[in-house]
């Protein structure tokens, strides 16, 4: 923490720092604080705040190994070097130009600056027309979800969270962030409640197989009960349901620890199984627009990401260059 500033650790660590930068430091108190509250008040996502946050971070570091202590004193053109020398990814590189566009908004908005230096900087150009997350054929999936032993609460758990979210195709936080009156009863179906980023409350009607899942997990945890209690649980080294959420990264372990001993590949990740039940409906017959809806996507481009339908179609017609 700044000396030069009274900012608290607690609010620094919830803003997703362990220390000021040094131009905001300088900038005074005032500074500090728009500063702390644009992470903590105008960002509400978890995950986005992080991300800015280390997007911040490495662009004030790399102003301060050039001598910019001062707000002011950084331009466009120092943003635009920051930008032309980034080593990252194109989607890192637009998501860092984002972050430090935004937060330098914020700063002009809050009068701490006059103007913002990254408003005309252009980021690199990014065309996405198929997306990149691994996906499993319908005959995989099954696979997967027949080997999962059903013998202890662990096995169970595992297979109703990786069946709802083929079923669902359900982001991996909304998934485990549910609770257990997120699967609920109307009329004679079965529901899943899923509370997807932007404060979104998405309803899907359980296909019979994750209802089965789910049904077969509750009933051994002995959770029904609890409504108010975490729907996917961590496990203590006993082997015992605690009353802790399960996180993206113990999902994302066990997923590679099930993937591997179903012979699939090791890339097999929380977001195969939307990408893979997204294709596997379309497949069936499914539309753009119904699978769109049960995805929760604003726009039906996104959902075209995940269709891997036309895949063998390309494969085969490859196949077709005879030398």
């Amino acid at each position: 923490m700044s000396d030069l500033v009274p900012i608290s650790d607690r609010h620094l660590s919830r803003a997703g720092f362990d220390k000021l930068p040094a131009a905001v430091a300088r900038a005074g108190e005032r500074a500090a604080w728009r500063f702390i509250e644009f992470f903590t008040a105008n960002i509400r996502n978890r995950n986005t705040r992080a991300a800015y946050a280390e997007a911040v971070t490495q662009f004030f570091t790399w102003c301060e190994r050039r001598g910019l202590y001062h707000l002011e004193a950084i331009r466009a053109v120092h943003v635009a070097l920051y930008i032309e020398g980034h080593t990252g990814s194109t989607p890192t590189i637009k998501q860092h130009l984002a972050a430090v566009r935004m937060l330098f908004d914020w700063l002009v908005t809050g009068q701490i600056v006059p103007l913002n230096p990254a408003s005309s900087v252009r980021g690199p150009k990014y065309v996405v027309r198929r997306g990149k997350t691994p996906v499993l054929k319908a005959d995989q999936a099954r696979a997967l979800l027949d080997s999962i032993e059903t013998d202890s609460i662990v096995g169970l758990r595992d297979r109703a969270l990786i069946g709802l979210m083929c079923y669902t195709f359900a982001r991996v936080s909304a998934a485990v962030n549910m609770r257990v009156e997120d699967y609920y009863q109307s009329g004679k179906r079965w529901w899943f409640r899923l509370h997807e980023k932007g404060g979104k409350r998405h309803e899907v009607p359980a296909h019979h197989n994750a209802e089965a899942y789910v049904d077969a997990y509750i009933a051994a945890a002995g959770i029904s009960d609890e409504k108010k209690g975490p729907l996917f649980r961590t496990v203590d080294k006993h082997g015992r349901l605690t009353m802790n959420t399960m996180t993206r990264t113990d999902t994302l372990r066990m997923i590679k620890r099930r993937a591997t001993g179903a012979g699939l590949p090791y890339s097999t990740c929380c977001h195969t199984f939307r990408a893979t039940g997204i294709t596997a409906y379309l497949e069936n017959g499914g539309t753009i627009e119904n699978a769109q809806a049960i995805a929760a996507h604003e726009s039906p481009r996104t959902t075209k990401l995940y269709d891997r339908t036309g895949d063998e179609i390309t494969l085969d017609e490859v196949e077709r260059i005879v030398i």
